[in-house]
């Protein structure tokens, strides 16, 4: 009925009934994804905890927030335009003297004089500019931008990755919870095997109530951890959907790894906090950048045009039009008084950066010696768990003996028998330990 029910929302979604083999193969594919969905791997647990935390969604903000800031230093290089406009009074303006136009009027035998210029003055202005050379800010700036994008990115990446010690934490959790019930249900299939004896040895007088007595009360024990186990289970099983958006319930088949132990003579740090210090160097080389091409000389085209009174004539008393075009060279040279201590500053900080990246490496080269040893330490315990369940084994079947004999209890059996599946509860405690022990050396070096 599944298989039909996915062909069908398949058949809708197309504009056109697919070929037959099309159909058979999306049949298959979807029979494959529902009989393997199910069984889930812990890789897969971290990949989905990353896509679904919401912190995901800033990584995009982060990339909108970067080309808005790069496209606005562009503009830089665009033709800039600036409209200006005033109006002024002045307490004196220039005049020819009365005395060269006696002259000019001697000389010429006509009158002459030279118009008065106008107190009240007005002009308009419209300028157009183009940067031609700006040694490097506008570089520079672009530059420092990219650089802190990345660190942002960086920043991000450094709490997803914290997700994973608290996926693995639950995961293997999940199947350490797995184990002891197994381990329990044997248990409590092994007192149901001695209560049917023990009855049936009440039956023909050889055993009295006190024995049984002493296995229901035992069997009660086991039934309340089971219902410990399945409650823990499913409340782990909770936190661990919620996290990683996915179905997870106690039906859920996780896989338990495989166990890689040449992690153990890999000493490379992949970590993202890495990548975030030299992310922050990089903006501190920005800065460096961006302060040399701040003191150097500013080179750019322009021209004017506009109306005044006067225009460029200044004998002129009409309104008149005006433009004038030319190149224009900046240098603001009082940078250069506090740039050595800028630079001193800027490295300072690197050095600052650098001496955290070496704290880091520090302590997790000395986590990483830590992990090596807990690990090769669980590697030498399992060696003689399994020997520990034979001799316990060999024990309790002695006891049983025993018990059929009448020169052993109940209690002691049950003693035994508890001992027994201790140790078994114990080996795969130290199992999943040892799969932990690898994943956290894995999540501590990123590799």
């Amino acid at each position: 009925m599944e298989k039909r029910k996915i062909y069908k929302i398949n058949r809708k979604s197309c504009k056109s009934n697919p070929p037959l083999g099309i159909s058979v193969l999306l049949l298959f594919m979807s029979f494959f994804e529902f009989g393997f969905s199910q069984q889930l791997t812990v890789e897969t647990c971290q990949e989905k905890a990353k896509t679904n935390y919401p912190l995901v969604k800033q990584f995009e903000l982060i990339e909108q927030t970067t080309q808005y800031n790069i496209n606005n230093a562009n503009k830089g290089y665009l033709p800039q335009l600036a409209f200006s406009a005033k109006t002024t009074y002045q307490s004196d303006v220039t005049q020819i003297p009365s005395s060269l136009s006696t002259v000019l009027s001697g000389l010429t035998g006509k009158p002459f004089s030279f118009p008065a210029m106008e107190k009240m003055q007005y002009q308009a202005v419209l300028e157009a500019s183009q940067l031609i050379w700006d040694g490097g800010l506008i570089a520079s700036q672009k530059k420092i931008t990219n650089a802190g994008s990345q660190v942002e990115k960086q920043k991000l990446e450094v709490d997803l990755y914290s997700l994973n010690e608290r996926v693995n934490q639950l995961f293997f959790g999940i199947l350490l919870l797995n184990e002891q019930m197994k381990q329990n249900e044997i248990l409590q299939n092994e007192l149901q095997t001695n209560y049917d004896r023990i009855k049936a040895y009440m039956l023909n007088g050889v055993a009295n109530q006190s024995d049984m007595d002493i296995l229901m009360v035992e069997q009660l024990n086991v039934n309340q951890r089971q219902t410990d186990l399945e409650n823990t289970q499913k409340s782990y099983c909770l936190v661990l959907a919620a996290l990683t958006g996915l179905k997870i319930d106690e039906k859920t088949e996780l896989k338990k790894p495989e166990i890689d132990f040449a992690i153990l003579n890999n000493n490379t740090n992949n970590r993202p906090e890495l990548s975030l210090f030299d992310a922050r160097n990089k903006i501190y080389e920005g800065q460096i950048a961006l302060l040399n091409a701040g003191n150097l000389p500013k080179i750019g085209a322009f021209v004017q045009g506009g109306f005044g009174l006067p225009g460029l004539n200044m004998f002129s008393n009409n309104f008149s039009p005006f433009y004038i075009g030319g190149l224009r060279l900046s240098w603001n040279i009082s940078g250069f008084y506090s740039q050595k201590n800028n630079l001193n500053k800027i490295e300072i900080s690197k050095k600052t950066v650098n001496i955290q990246k070496e704290t880091f490496l520090f302590n997790s080269n000395l986590k990483t010696k830590q992990q090596k040893t807990e690990i090769e330490k669980l590697q030498s315990t399992l060696l003689t768990d399994d020997e520990i369940i034979r001799l316990r084994e060999n024990i309790k079947k002695s006891a049983a003996a025993k018990v059929d004999n009448g020169t052993l209890t109940m209690t002691d059996l049950i003693r035994e028998i508890n001992a027994e599946n201790q140790a078994k509860q114990l080996k795969s405690f130290h199992e999943i330990q040892l799969i932990m022990s690898v994943y956290q050396l894995k999540n501590n070096i990123n590799n």
